[in-house]
């Protein structure tokens, strides 16, 4: 007579239930009848329920070992669809129902397995990248620019080497460059000379300068890097680990087993950089690894670095420490 009078039904086997006056083979399909009125409606683990008690009642009632598995299925009990439809087909070889639910838990056992393992992957690809960065005694803090640099991360290569993105902002205009893969060992030098050969020799003076650098200050010997020191909050162990698992198939893992000893978590470790001024130069013939090694960098999320000209006007006051970045 259609949903709108499945819960009557409910009432009419309840009712029919609790008289007790019925075999148990007969309770059983009582029982059953009615986990299949809570599996349309949606009610799965009272489906479940009535199920299992159905099966109490006549082991071989294969209608309730089904609507069991069904119910169980939806539940993602995987482990006792699998038992319920084993059950079943015991008692009924042929039945195409059971053999396609069975089918069907065989291909779902294998995607939650394919999906662990990739949770298993992911979650210790991101231990062996934290404690490599705890190795090197960086301090990472809270991600900026995520606009700008998306989930990207940084990578641990098969020699134990970090590779980091890398973001450039030039701070008079708040424009930016992105190095995808900044190898720690390298200098910075050849990474900007490789941006001023890809961006069409966008440093060079015999080339017209870039649309929003009308005085054509920002040339390939003009230009500086600057970090800004001491800024922002070290992240603890497990945040770290929540942080670099962001966009990864453990991204929605609710626990991490975290052998954490982080009685620093919450302070701050801004250090200075000098009076009156936050920004610390970069020399171009360092590498990135001993700029993030540095007590007062706290990298945000990844490394970014701060372009200015010495031939710009904004370049004494940012000196000055009299800029700060937008929020």
């Amino acid at each position: 007579m259609g949903k709108k009078h499945y819960s009557d039904a409910i009432d009419c086997y309840t009712r029919a239930i609790n008289q007790k006056v019925l075999s148990d083979s007969e309770q059983s399909i009582l029982f059953s009848n009615r986990a299949h009125v809570n599996l349309l409606l949606g009610n799965y683990r009272r489906a479940l329920m009535d199920a299992e008690e159905a099966i109490k009642l006549c082991p071989t009632n294969v209608k309730a070992l089904y609507r069991a598995a069904k119910a169980s299925l939806s539940l993602n009990l995987l482990v006792e669809v699998k038992s319920f439809c084993e059950k079943g087909l015991e008692h009924d070889p042929n039945n195409k129902e059971l053999k396609k639910l069975a089918e069907e838990i065989d291909l779902r056992r294998l995607e939650h397995e394919q999906r662990e393992a990739q949770v298993s992957r992911a979650v210790a690809g991101a231990k062996d990248l934290a404690s490599a960065i705890e190795d090197r005694g960086l301090k990472i803090g809270k991600a900026v620019f995520q606009e700008l640099t998306g989930l990207r991360k940084p990578t641990l290569d098969n020699n134990n080497i970090l590779h980091w993105p890398v973001l450039l902002l030039y701070a008079e205009v708040m424009s930016s460059d992105f190095i995808e893969d900044f190898c720690e060992t390298d200098m910075f030098s050849a990474h900007l000379d490789m941006i001023s050969f890809s961006l069409s020799n966008m440093f060079s003076d015999t080339c017209p300068p870039l649309p929003w650098d009308k005085e054509n200050n920002y040339t390939r010997e003009s230009i500086e890097l600057y970090y800004e020191a001491g800024s922002g909050v070290c992240l603890s162990k497990s945040k770290l680990l929540r942080y670099l698992l962001e966009g990864t198939a453990a991204s929605h893992v609710e626990s991490i087993d975290v052998d954490e000893k982080d009685a620093t978590e919450g302070l701050n470790h801004g250090i200075s950089a000098g009076e009156g001024s936050k920004w610390v130069k970069v020399g171009e013939k360092r590498t990135l690894h001993d700029i993030l090694k540095e007590p007062n960098f706290i990298i945000p999320g990844i490394p970014v670095f701060y372009v200015v000209s010495k031939r710009s006007s904004f370049y004494k006051e940012f000196k000055a420490g009299k800029w700060v970045p937008p929020p």
